[in-house]
């Protein structure tokens, strides 16, 4: 009798926890939901990243600073700037529903043929990573990364993910979207950005940190070329 009464007390232990773990998990799926669907419509005042920042430099971290940051609809950024970062980034970003599968191949390819490792992140990817993560290297964050990919796809229009993603990139040390890395490198408007301001731009997107488009080199230069070349097959809204 003691027996059977141990175990229908573990077998609500567990039922409690199945419970309270399934109203976790729906209230998780409401918050996201409802996080991407308030963005489809309302330009974000800040980031995960650049609210992860403020919060280090409120508990007095000397390094951490918020970029500038001025949010320009998609009509007012440079035609060129969108074809030369879809060229650089994602030249399937209309194909593919947040997961480019052939450049995954692809970057798989490289790696075991010449080690050479490098990411195969597409426009949308990075987009639910800055917009709704903070900076991380863990596999919880890479999950939640596909995990708001698939959100923002189903959720927003390509026009609407290309938008937040030019306004949102990392363009360099506190540096966040195509206008202020405008007037920080090219003293104007992102509206009036030329084909080859914009593809020094883009160019130096995968290591915005160390790289200039003012003073192009090395692997920013070829990456410089390989976008010009590019650049008249890519669409702009």
């Amino acid at each position: 009798m003691a027996k059977r009464k141990r175990k229908k007390k573990t077998f609500r232990w567990y039922q409690r926890i199945i419970i309270a773990a399934g109203i976790i998990c729906f209230g998780i799926l409401l918050l996201t939901i409802g996080q991407v669907g308030l963005l489809r419509y309302v330009d974000p005042p800040f980031t995960a990243r650049t609210a992860w920042e403020r919060g280090l430099q409120a508990v007095g971290v000397p390094y951490a600073s918020p970029p500038a940051y001025s949010w320009r609809p998609l009509d007012l950024i440079s035609k060129h700037l969108q074809q030369a970062v879809l060229a650089g980034e994602d030249q399937r970003f209309y194909e593919h529903w947040g997961f480019d599968v052939i450049e995954m191949k692809n970057a798989v390819e490289d790696m075991a043929s010449n080690g050479r490792i490098r990411g195969a992140s597409t426009i949308t990817m990075q987009t639910a990573r800055t917009v709704f993560l903070p900076q991380s290297r863990t596999l919880l964050r890479k999950m939640a990364e596909s995990y708001y990919t698939l959100l923002v796809e189903a959720m927003w229009p390509k026009r609407r993910i290309l938008e937040m993603y030019l306004n949102t990139v990392d363009w360099g040390e506190g540096i966040m979207g195509a206008e202020a890395a405008a007037w920080m490198y090219f003293k104007k408007p992102a509206q009036r950005l030329t084909r080859d301001e914009a593809a020094r731009l883009s160019a130096i997107l995968p290591n915005p940190r160390k790289w200039s488009p003012v003073l192009l080199s090395g692997q920013a230069a070829e990456h410089y070329q390989r976008i010009l070349r590019a650049m008249p097959r890519m669409p702009a809204l």
